[in-house]
């Protein structure tokens, strides 16, 4: 389905006038409603589908997808009870790993964000400034605005 019959942003599909099996249509935006609402994906952006999914996970796809996931770089892939949904997310969408890791969207793909290093190093040393330029960075990292690092 495309064009007006379908949402701008997620392209959930609508119910057009005079349509039959409409329960059809409708149920196919709950199953993409049900895969975005507060996503979670399963790791970071993998080419390969998975062998043995299981009903509600969903995966970034990677730049070279194999597979059932092949032509389909940069969407993300959610395993439903009628085998695979397909999500072209909008650039800039963030979302959070099972791991804890956040990747963005960007025109290059998913990223993850870059590590700040802890403070180190220099001739003078400050520790009071030190362990709370720390504190912050940990902070940071428990609310997930920033990745651990690699």
């Amino acid at each position: 389905m495309s064009g007006f019959y379908e949402t701008s942003r997620w392209k959930l599909p609508l119910l057009a006038v005079n349509q039959l099996q409409k329960e059809v249509t409708h149920n196919e935006a709950l199953t993409l409603v049900d895969l975005l609402l507060a996503i979670a994906v399963a790791g970071a952006p993998q080419n390969a589908p998975p062998t043995a999914p299981e009903v509600g996970q969903c995966w970034l796809i990677g730049p070279a997808p194999t597979g059932d996931w092949a032509g389909r770089a940069g969407q993300i892939a959610g395993w439903t009870s009628g085998g695979w949904r397909w999500i072209d997310p909008p650039l800039g969408l963030t979302v959070r790993a099972a791991d804890g890791r956040i990747f963005t969207l960007g025109a290059a793909g998913w990223s993850a964000p870059p590590g700040i290093a802890e403070p180190s190093g220099g001739s003078v040393v400050d520790s009071s400034a030190r362990a709370a330029i720390t504190a912050v960075i940990q902070a940071l990292r428990s609310q997930g605005l920033l990745s651990p690092l690699s």
